[in-house]
């Protein structure tokens, strides 16, 4: 028996992975996370499978779920939003699974930051204006930011940002944040990305609180920061100049 924690994906049902797909529709047991991945993903479960919505749960009653499939050696699709590695929550339940020796693997998703540079149709990486993107949160009624990992301290980089879990702490991202990237630095709300209600919001530090209230945007949405999302007239990258020699190209083979 095996415990898979997997990542769904931002929201698409066919933004999940081929093997994450397959290991729902193998597991008599589905524990998903019903409050942002969709139904259809775990319909995908077979015939008389036990599907759970684990939103409402503590992490006490997840795990009792997983000791009662543990004790029939049933398999568990435990299902996250997006990529498990982030915000998922999977590390406090492995350590419970590790005291109890269950056994468990985990599946990665496309992480929503990926979901919005594709609905964007750009690149967070762009030669000479950014070449970091930086996945942070800010602290609101959750745990508080471990030291150097504030606004503050993260926006001296410069880097591109991908605020989660902070659509309500707009007035402190612009406030962090103007010092170093200016009050006209591009910002990029997506709500909701990839699902049928999606909303894509662009705006400045300046602006971006107004527009998001307008819209009455509470959750669900991911907050991008940097001059990136607004570049114009950057360099080519080196990846492709034909004066540019790698392993699997010379200056011969490039003429060639």
């Amino acid at each position: 028996m095996t415990v898979h924690f997997i990542g769904a994906g931002p929201g698409a049902p066919d933004l999940i992975t081929v093997r994450g797909l397959k290991i729902i529709q193998s597991c008599p047991v589905c524990l998903y996370a019903g409050s942002l991945v969709p139904e259809e993903i775990v319909k995908a479960a077979p015939e008389g499978a036990r599907v759970v919505d684990t939103a409402p749960m503590t992490l006490d009653e997840i795990i009792t779920e997983i000791e009662a499939a543990h004790a029939k050696g049933q398999d568990v699709a435990r299902v996250h939003s997006g990529d498990p590695s982030l915000y998922g929550a999977i590390a406090e339940q492995i350590r419970r699974l590790d005291k109890l020796g269950i056994p468990y693997d985990v599946t990665p998703g496309v992480p929503a930051f990926a979901a919005v540079a594709a609905a964007l149709k750009t690149e967070f990486t762009l030669p000479e204006i950014a070449q970091t993107v930086i996945l942070t949160r800010t602290a609101m009624q959750s745990s508080a930011m471990p030291p150097g990992e504030t606004l503050e301290e993260l926006g001296r980089s410069g880097a591109t940002l991908a605020i989660h879990l902070s659509i309500r702490n707009l007035a402190y991202i612009e406030r962090a944040l103007t010092p170093h990237y200016g009050a006209d630095c591009p910002v990029v709300v997506a709500y909701r990305i990839t699902w049928p209600d999606e909303m894509i919001i662009r705006g400045t530090l300046s602006t971006i609180a107004r527009k998001v209230r307008e819209a009455k945007i509470t959750r669900t949405a991911l907050v991008l920061v940097g001059p990136v999302l607004d570049a114009h007239g950057f360099r080519d990258s080196a990846l492709y100049d034909a004066a540019h020699e790698h392993v699997l190209r010379n200056r011969k083979t490039a003429k060639a």
